[in-house]
Parts: C-alpha cells; sequence; structure tokens
C-alpha cells in the first residue's frame, strides 16, 4: 500500500485518539485524588455539643412568588425545636401570587415568631434575593448573634437550626451552610440534581473550603447559618449585592476578613422545589452559568474544552475504538471511564439513585456543556441572569 494511504491514516487517527484518551485518564487519576476528593459524600455537619448559652437568632427567609412551595417549607421553620430564642423574618420581595398573606396565615402561636415584610423598591446594582436579605437582616434587630439565610424552597428537620448553631459554637466557626438535598422524582430530575451537586462539589471541593488559609471558599444559599459579627466585618450584604452566585460571594467575603467558614451535605435540610421539566432544569443551570465563568468568552473555551476531554472523551474512545478495532484506545478509555463512573455512585447512592447511572454522566455532563454555552448565548442578547421576571 502506497505511503499515506488509507491504512496509515486511520493508524494516525488511532494514534491521537489513544493519546487523548490517555490525556483524559490521566486528569481522572488527578481528579480523584488530587482535587480535594470532591467526590466523597461523607462531609456532614460536624462534631459538636449543646452550647452553655444557646444565641440569639433570626431566621431570614427572602421569598418572591414562592405560594406553591411555602406551604411545606415555612412551618418546617417555624416548628423549630431551638432551646434559646429565635425569629423567622419572611422578606415578600414585591410577589404578585398572594406569598405574603399565605406566610401570614401558616403562623400558628405554638410556633416561632413570624414577621413578614416588603423591602423598598429594588435599587440599581442590587440582585432580588440580596435586596430583600438586606431588609431581613436590618429588621432582625442588633441583638441577633447569627442569622440562618435561607430560601423560600427549603423545608427543614426540627433540629436543624439547633444543629447549625451548636456546630459553628462548637469550633468557633462564622458561617455554616449545608446543601440541601433537592428533589429527584421525576426522569429528568434523576438525571440532571446529583450531577449538579457532584459538579460544584468538583468545583469547590468541600475539604478545601473548610479548611481556613485556602484559598477556595463555598457555602450554600439554601441553608447558611452567619455569624451577624462576621456578617458585619465582611462588609454586610451590600458587600456582595451584585452577586448572582450570592452563596459563593458570601463564603468568599466572609472567609477573606478571616472568618472561619464550613459547608457540607445535609441530613435534614431538604428542597421543596420541583423541577418536572429539562427546561426547568435548564434555566436553574444557565441562568447563572456563564457568571461562574466572570462572562469571559476565554474561561468559556476553557470549560468546554475541559468538559469534552473529561467527560465526553472517554465514552468516544471506547466506542471509536471498538469500532476499529484498537484495543488500547477501548482500554484506556474504559478506564477513564470506570474512574469517572466510580467518583460519581456516591452521590447517587446519597440521592437514593442506583449505581449503574453513572454510566450516563457522560450524558448528563453534555447537557451541561449545552447549558453553559446557552448561558452564554444569553448573556450576549442582554438576557442574562433572568430569574422570575428579572434579568441581571
Amino acid at each position: 500500500m502506497a505511503p499515506g494511504g488509507p491504512l496509515v491514516r486511520q493508524t494516525a487517527r488511532v494514534t491521537v485518539l489513544l493519546w487523548i484518551a490517555a490525556l483524559s485518564l490521566l486528569v481522572w487519576l488527578w481528579l480523584a485524588g488530587g482535587q480535594g476528593l470532591f467526590w466523597r459524600t461523607d462531609v456532614r455537619l460536624p462534631a459538636r455539643r449543646p452550647p452553655a448559652r444557646w444565641p440569639q437568632v433570626a431566621v431570614v427567609v427572602p421569598a418572591r412568588d414562592e405560594a406553591e412551595v411555602l406551604p411545606v417549607s415555612l412551618p418546617s421553620l417555624l416548628a423549630q425545636k431551638y432551646p434559646g430564642r429565635a425569629r423567622v423574618v419572611l422578606v415578600d420581595d414585591h410577589s404578585t401570587d398572594g406569598t405574603g398573606a399565605l406566610a401570614r396565615s401558616l403562623a400558628t402561636p405554638e410556633g416561632l415568631d413570624l414577621t413578614v415584610t416588603t423591602p423598598p423598591p429594588l435599587p440599581p446594582g442590587w440582585t432580588g434575593k440580596l435586596w430583600a436579605l438586606r431588609h431581613g437582616v436590618e429588621l432582625a434587630g442588633p441583638d441577633v448573634e447569627y442569622l440562618l439565610l435561607t430560601d423560600a424552597d427549603i423545608a427543614h428537620g426540627p433540629d436543624s437550626l439547633a444543629e447549625l448553631v451548636a456546630a459553628a459554637e462548637t469550633d468557633r466557626r462564622d458561617l455554616v451552610s449545608q446543601m440541601a438535598r433537592l428533589r429527584v422524582e421525576t426522569g429528568w430530575e434523576r438525571l440532571i440534581v446529583p450531577a449538579f451537586v457532584y459538579f460544584f462539589a468538583q468545583l469547590y471541593p468541600f475539604r478545601w473550603s473548610n479548611r481556613p488559609g485556602a484559598r477556595t471558599a463555598a457555602a450554600a444559599g439554601g441553608c447558611s447559618l452567619v455569624r451577624r459579627e462576621a456578617l458585619e466585618r465582611a462588609g454586610g450584604v451590600a458587600a456582595i449585592r451584585g452577586a448572582v452566585i450570592d452563596d459563593v460571594s458570601l463564603a468568599r467575603a466572609v472567609k477573606a476578613t478571616g472568618g472561619r467558614i464550613w459547608l457540607g451535605l445535609a441530613e435534614q435540610v431538604d428542597s421543596v422545589r420541583p423541577y418536572p421539566r429539562l427546561s426547568q432544569l435548564w434555566r436553574m443551570v444557565s441562568r447563572s452559568a456563564y457568571a461562574q465563568l466572570r462572562h469571559s468568552p476565554v474561561l468559556l473555551l476553557g470549560t468546554v474544552l475541559g468538559l469534552a476531554l473529561v467527560y465526553l472523551v472517554p465514552p468516544v474512545a471506547v466506542l471509536a475504538g471498538v469500532a476499529a478495532g484498537a484495543w488500547p484506545v477501548v482500554a484506556v478509555g474504559g478506564a477513564a471511564w470506570a474512574l469517572m463512573a466510580g467518583t460519581f455512585v456516591p452521590m447517587l447512592r446519597y440521592y437514593g439513585q442506583p449505581a449503574a447511572a453513572a454510566l450516563l454522566l457522560p450524558f448528563t455532563a453534555s447537557l451541561y456543556l449545552l447549558m453553559t454555552v446557552d448561558s452564554a448565548v444569553q448573556h450576549w442578547r442582554g438576557r442574562g441572569a433572568a430569574w422570575k421576571g428579572r434579568t441581571y
């Protein structure tokens, strides 16, 4: 056969694919062992003991058009078994579905005190959630030592507040945050949600975030207990007023000013918001994905190439290798795919899903890749981080 013939070209393609698959495998070896063991799900509330004195706490709940989920989430907050003084401040962010009136109707004499308030009109430079949080924090009063910032779709177990405060007091932590367990009832939720938390942990390894002095800092906006003096030292809510990814921004602000932070997976904190359709999950991810990349086309390109190398190359290598009879490519691609799936299994088990679903992670990652690109496209079209009638 003449030089440069079909066999030579096929051999060259197989060699290139083998090298790319090998690079993907090397990346996975590093991710599994060198990225803060992000894939483990054993980071839960640390050892804690009841404090000698239970500090005063205010639970601040920003709520905009939350009448659908409030009957489940708000009663769980009002029913908290907290040994000290605590109250709930729900900030009705100019809802149009009767959120404020519904919240008032859910108050009970035996539950925590509830205040329902509405903030002034949203000023320029603020996101709606953070403007509502600022209003709620101010209304909580100067005697409050801790603030539990929690979303309106988050339901808490009866001891959630006490456990958070005990964890903060035991080791003098300034921010204790739990990643709420999201709903996984529909097919799309089961496919997308565990991967969402897995990718978040990969980006912000909990162990690194919890380590004093480490650069990584993250929190989960649905459930963050912050010491009031630490929040004030960081500049208050105003310091992050324009942040779309406000939880990470809060953690960075607290840690940058010497605060001790902690983030882990929840055991009695659950999101009750349903995402039955792919379009709803798509909007949840795409509204902030490009903001996470600091609206940088360079970072966007790097992210797309990185996702393709890490998540898409292994199955492509296996399929292409089988088609070409290139068994070394199959072996290397299969090893990378197996390592990828193995790191995903603990998160699937945390969400009560079958381990075999880990093999679908490349498909889910391809959806996240498209969501990230769509996030950038929407930003370039001026529709950026759109949420409940507002665009930031």
